[in-house]
C-alpha cells in the first residue's frame, strides 16, 4: 500500500469514533466516514509503521444494513454518521466500540467487571435542545446559507432545513432567519477575509417546558438596527409548538469561528429559559452548559444515581461528595438529597453562577460551587471527600489533577465520560493505583452521531478484600513487597523526586492502603486519646510513586 494509490475495499468494522477499517487485497486501511458493510474507493494518504490511512472517495456499494435515511442532507452535512442505519444497528456499533476499549484496559485488573451494554435515547429523532447554526454559503459566492458545516469543509455551509435531530420549531426558525436576511441582502462574516455581519444563530429549547431562546450572533462591522427589529417581529409571527421567551443580539468580533460574547442585547423578553430534569428546575442562559439531550440526560443521570446507590450504610446524610467538572451543577443537585454536602468545581465562571442560582431555585442549601481549575481548586478545599464524581470534558482528567484525585483514597468513585478513548486512558492510571472497575455501561446521548457517553463505577481494593491463598515457604519470592525497600530508601526517593519529606507513619499508612500488611500496632497512636495525623494527598501520591518505583505495588 503506497501513498497516493486509489484502492477499493469493504468496511469490516468501525473503530471509535468514526474510523472505518477497510479490508482490501493490499491490507487494512483506516477510512473515516465509511459504514460497516459498505464497499468503498479511497485514496491512501498516509502509510506509517505498517498502518495506513485513506480518504473516502466514493461509496461503490451500500451496506446491506442501510435502510435509507429521513434526511436529505445526510452525507453532505457533517452532523450525523449513522443516519442510514436502523437505530438498533448504530446502538450495537457504539456498544461494541465502548466494550472493546474498556476490555483492553480492564483485562489487566484481575477482577471481572460487569458491562451492561448500551442504553438507548428515549427520543432518537428531534432530541437536541440546543443548536448552533452558522451563516455562510454552500459554494463560493453562492446564496446565503444557514446551517451546519459541510462534511470535511471548514468554510462551506449546508442549509439544513430538513434536519432530523431537532424538532420542527428549530427548522421553522432556521428557515425564517435565512430567508429574512437573504431577502434584505445582509451578508455573512467571511472567515478568510474577516469581513461581514452575520455569524451564527443559536437556538435553545426546553424539551420539557417548550420555552425557546434565540440568539443572533453578528459582528459590529455593520449597522442593522432596523433589520434587527424586523427579524424579531418575523420570529414572533411564527406558528410554533413551543413559545419564544427571549430573542437576543450578541456581538462577537473574534476571528475564531466560535460563538463568543463581546456584548448581548435583549431584543425581546428575557435572556434565559427554564428546563426541567428529574424533578429539578434549571434556569439556562445563552452560554450555559446543559446536556443537549434532555430525555437522554435523564437516562444518564438515573444510571449514575443507581450506580452510586447509598452513600452511607446507615442511611444518614453524613457524606461529602465532590462533583468535579460540575458544569451547571446538575449532578451535584441530583446527589444533594442523600449527601451531607456536595462540592462542585467548574472552570467556567458563568456555569458556576448558574449552578448556584439553580440550587437556590430548587431549595438546596447543601451544595457549594467553586469556580476554577480542578487542578488548583482541590488544594483549597478543606473538607475531604467520601465520594467523588468525575464528569470531565472530552480530553479527560488532567494527569496532575488525576494524581490528586487518587490521593484522596476514596473507597468508591463514579466516572462519566463523553469520550471513551479518554476514559480508557484515565482508567489505566486508576488501575495502577489500586482501583478496579465494578460496573460500566454506555449511554446513547447523541443518536446518529459518532459520540457516546460511558458511566463507570470504580472501587478501591483493600487488604481485607484480597483472596486468601496458601503458599509453601519455598514458593515465596524473596522479592516480595516487604523486602524491596526500607523506609529510609523510600524517604530518600520521595525527597529526591518531589522535594517532600515524609515520615515512617505516612509511609505505613500508604502501604496499608495499598494492601501491604504492616506489623501489628505499628500504625496505631501511642495512647487511646491521641490524634493521629493523616498523610496529606500530595505526600500520598509521592509515596505511591516510590512504591511503584521499587515495585512494591
Amino acid at each position: 500500500m503506497k501513498k497516493g494509490e486509489i484502492l477499493e475495499g469493504t468496511v469490516e468494522r468501525i473503530e471509535f469514533p468514526n474510523k472505518g477499517i477497510v479490508i482490501c487485497g493490499e491490507g487494512e486501511c483506516v477510512v473515516k466516514n465509511a459504514l460497516p458493510g459498505q464497499r468503498v474507493s479511497f485514496m491512501v494518504q498516509k502509510v506509517r509503521k505498517g498502518k495506513a490511512e485513506g480518504r473516502l472517495l466514493e461509496i461503490l456499494e451500500k451496506s446491506p444494513e442501510e435502510t435509507g435515511n429521513p434526511c436529505s442532507h445526510f452525507g453532505i452535512c457533517g452532523g450525523c454518521t449513522y443516519l442510514s442505519f436502523p437505530y438498533e444497528g448504530q446502538l450495537k456499533i457504539k456498544e461494541k466500540q465502548v466494550k472493546k476499549l474498556l476490555d483492553a484496559v480492564l483485562e489487566k485488573q484481575g477482577k471481572e467487571y460487569i458491562f451492561e451494554g448500551i442504553k438507548a435515547s428515549p427520543r432518537p429523532y428531534g432530541y437536541r435542545n440546543k443548536m448552533e447554526f452558522s451563516f455562510g454559503d454552500e459554494v463560493k459566492d453562492g446564496p446565503l446559507a444557514l446551517g451546519m458545516h459541510k462534511r470535511g469543509s471548514f468554510y462551506d455551509i449546508v442549509t439544513v432545513k430538513e434536519c432530523q435531530i431537532v424538532d420542527g420549531d428549530y427548522r421553522k426558525i432556521l428557515g425564517c432567519a435565512r430567508e429574512y436576511f437573504a431577502d434584505r441582502n445582509v451578508g455573512f462574516f467571511h472567515r478568510l477575509r474577516h469581513e461581514g455581519y452575520l455569524r451564527h444563530l443559536l437556538v435553545r429549547k426546553g424539551a420539557k417546558t417548550g420555552e425557546i431562546l434565540v440568539a443572533l450572533v453578528t459582528t459590529t462591522q455593520e449597522e442593522h438596527a432596523h433589520e434587527l427589529e424586523g427579524f424579531r417581529d418575523a420570529l414572533l409571527r411564527l406558528e410554533l409548538e413551543g413559545k419564544i421567551v427571549g430573542i437576543l443580539h450578541t456581538e462577537n468580533d473574534s476571528n475564531a469561528d466560535v460563538i463568543k460574547n463581546d456584548r448581548t442585547m435583549v431584543l425581546y423578553g428575557q435572556d434565559f429559559f427554564y428546563e426541567e430534569l428529574l424533578g429539578l428546575k434549571f434556569r439556562i442562559s445563552e452560554f450555559s452548559f446543559f446536556q443537549t439531550n434532555t430525555y437522554g440526560a435523564e437516562v444518564l443521570y438515573r444510571t449514575a444515581r443507581e450506580y452510586i446507590g447509598a452513600l452511607s450504610e446507615s442511611g444518614e446524610k453524613d457524606k461529602v461528595v465532590y462533583d468535579l467538572y460540575s458544569g451547571t451543577g446538575t449532578i451535584a443537585q441530583i446527589m444533594a438529597d442523600v449527601a451531607k454536602k456536595v462540592i462542585g468545581v467548574e472552570i467556567v465562571e458563568e456555569a458556576v453562577e448558574a449552578a448556584r442560582r439553580n440550587a437556590a431555585l430548587n431549595g438546596l442549601d447543601n451544595c457549594e460551587f467553586i469556580a476554577g481549575d480542578v487542578l488548583e481548586v482541590l488544594d483549597r478545599i478543606d473538607e475531604k471527600p467520601d465520594f467523588i464524581i468525575l464528569d470531565p470534558p472530552r480530553d479527560g482528567v488532567h494527569p496532575k489533577a488525576l494524581k490528586k484525585i487518587i490521593g484522596y483514597g476514596v473507597d468508591r468513585l463514579l466516572y462519566i465520560s463523553c469520550k471513551p478513548t479518554s476514559l480508557a486512558r484515565d482508567l489505566e492510571v486508576f488501575l495502577a493505583n489500586g482501583y478496579v472497575v465494578d460496573r460500566g455501561v454506555a449511554v446513547d446521548q447523541f443518536p446518529w452521531t459518532a459520540n457516546v457517553e460511558t458511566v463507570c463505577l470504580l472501587s478501591k481494593l483493600h487488604a481485607n478484600q484480597h483472596i486468601e491463598v496458601e503458599l509453601q515457604m519455598d514458593e515465596l519470592d524473596l522479592t516480595a513487597a516487604e523486602s524491596k525497600a526500607t523506609y529510609e530508601e523510600i524517604k530518600k526517593y520521595v525527597l529526591k523526586q518531589s522535594g517532600l519529606k515524609v515520615s515512617n507513619l505516612y509511609i505505613a499508612q500508604v502501604k496499608q492502603k495499598c494492601g501491604i500488611i504492616e506489623r501489628e500496632n505499628y500504625n496505631l497512636p501511642k495512647s487511646e486519646n491521641s490524634r493521629q495525623p493523616k498523610c496529606p494527598p500530595e505526600k500520598e501520591v509521592a509515596i505511591r510513586e516510590a512504591l511503584e518505583h521499587f515495585r512494591m505495588i
